[in-house]
């Protein structure tokens, strides 16, 4: 389902200490606000606006700008003005979906967002909401009452509308209000709020002790999966071939329809493998004319971008070069440093290796080269 979001990352984040917004602090590696941007992105969005405040869009730009259909609003002094201001930055059909995310929810996943789309299909809203378990007192030194907790619920975010109705529900809503959250504008105007099953890890960062729960959440959230690849080119007429990215001189080349390079192919092969993405052939098809020539490190930038767009990391990567000319270890350490550089990984999850078939078949006869990769990634769980 077609949908936009606004993200809302511009309060000043006193109670969560350290001096820096909450929205632009790290966990897991990377920034609060990155977490969110990246969900969105990976379920689907077509534009996702980022409300911040109007000392941090440099700091928004520079965390966040390397990521597609996203752009940036400065807010206003309160939340509901920050969110408003959102709304109206978003082009798009008033029937069109509308997620409204606090950043300082980090770990939001596209579960959460498909299942408040379904919802909303029938619905004036949807809310993620966790039912009340504890139990609940009411004092303030002492206790004065139990308060019963049957039919509870803690409110989370995203919470999902359509941009025209929720629009048009904060228009009407009393600027001088008690707000607590976008449901409750949209039910003051009648709405019909479903409550839909929310998640304990998609909590809310308040205080300091919270980054420290997250940064154990984050450690935990992720799950390995390992791709290979396998990349074979006969050998023609040249003076150089490219493999993994470097150009060596040799008194044959690789032919083929890119340029050839059977190292970086295999290697794309094996990260989108690892992400279930299909293969180089179906993102860069041969029958293009654009991609006579191209360069190879277009392909593989491409294959890291899709894992960077579900919200997952390459941890490691193994190319294999299986031919008996030329000779790869003078330019190994050149590859590896080509590929760390593509892939921004550190040299140490980079490894280059060669090996030949002791004369024996294609590779063995100096027909052709072959290539094998096997890539590492982690994404969220």
């Amino acid at each position: 389902m077609s949908f936009v979001a606004v993200i809302v990352a511009a309060g000043s984040s006193l109670r969560a200490g350290a001096g820096l917004p909450k929205p632009w602090r790290q966990v897991g590696g990377k920034t609060v606000a990155r977490w969110s941007l990246e969900a969105m992105l990976a379920a689907g969005a077509d534009h996702v606006v980022v409300v911040v405040s109007d000392n941090h869009q440099e700091t928004a730009i520079k965390v966040l700008g390397d990521l597609p259909r996203w752009s940036v609003v400065v807010g206003g002094a309160s939340r509901p003005e920050s969110v408003v201001r959102g709304l109206e930055a978003l082009a798009t059909s008033p029937e069109t979906p509308v997620l409204i995310h606090d950043a300082a929810r980090p770990f939001l996943t596209t579960r959460h967002i498909h299942s408040l789309l379904e919802a909303l299909v029938d619905q004036d809203g949807a809310i993620l909401a966790l039912p009340v378990t504890d139990t609940l007192k009411r004092g303030d030194q002492t206790i004065a009452a139990n308060v019963e907790r049957a039919g509870l619920w803690r409110a989370q975010t995203p919470q999902a509308f359509r941009l025209g109705e929720i629009k048009a529900a904060y228009a009407a809503w009393p600027t001088d209000a008690e707000l607590t959250d976008d449901a409750q504008v949209a039910a003051a105007q009648g709405a019909s709020i479903a409550l839909v099953a929310g998640d304990p890890r998609l909590m809310k960062l308040t205080y300091p002790e919270d980054f420290s729960m997250a940064e154990a959440l984050a450690e935990t959230r992720w799950r390995s999966r390992t791709g290979m690849g396998v990349d074979a080119h006969r050998w023609g007429p040249g003076d150089g071939v490219w493999l993994c990215g470097v150009l060596i001189p040799h008194d044959q080349t690789l032919i083929g329809h890119s340029d050839a390079d059977a190292g970086l192919h295999a290697l794309t092969d094996a990260i989108l493998g690892a992400i279930g993405d299909g293969d180089i052939g179906e993102h860069f098809p041969p029958s293009d004319p654009q991609w006579k020539g191209a360069a190879s490190d277009r392909f593989l930038r491409h294959a890291a971008e899709r894992v960077r767009l579900r919200g997952g990391r390459i941890v490691n990567v193994d190319v294999t070069l299986i031919c008996e000319q030329p000779r790869i270890r003078p330019h190994r350490d050149a590859m590896r440093q080509r590929l760390a550089e593509l892939l921004d990984l550190p040299l140490d999850g980079v490894s280059v290796k060669a090996t030949t078939t002791e004369g024996m078949g294609y590779t063995g006869r100096q027909e052709g080269l072959l290539a094998q990769a096997v890539a590492t990634v982690e994404l969220p769980a």
